[in-house]
């Protein structure tokens, strides 16, 4: 992990998960100011789900593309996870 700092700024990072294939989630992209910006826009355009967290994304913005979520962060991400799932299964209802 770095030790980045938000200082205010809003943090965003894009997670992929593939239990076949991975031990942990990945990060595919995060950044801080303009760049959290793009990444919440590519999500959004493209149907992705977002979860909106400041102390979760504040955490997560410290790992770079391509790491490992680590163990400590599990439960975390865990949450995350959960309220994504629970929250699609609520939209499928709904139609």
């Amino acid at each position: 992990m770095s030790k980045h700092k938000t200082f205010g700024k809003s943090a965003a990072v894009a997670l992929k998960y593939n239990p076949d294939l991975n031990y942990a989630p990945i990060v595919v992209a995060s950044g801080m100011g303009e760049l959290a910006k793009k990444i919440l826009n590519i999500a959004d355009e493209n149907g992705v789900p977002i979860y909106r967290d400041d102390s979760a994304a504040a955490l997560l913005v410290m790992l770079g593309a391509g790491e490992h979520v680590p163990p400590e962060l599990y439960k975390v991400v865990a949450a995350i996870y959960a309220q994504v799932v629970y929250d699609a299964n609520d939209l499928k209802k709904m139609r």
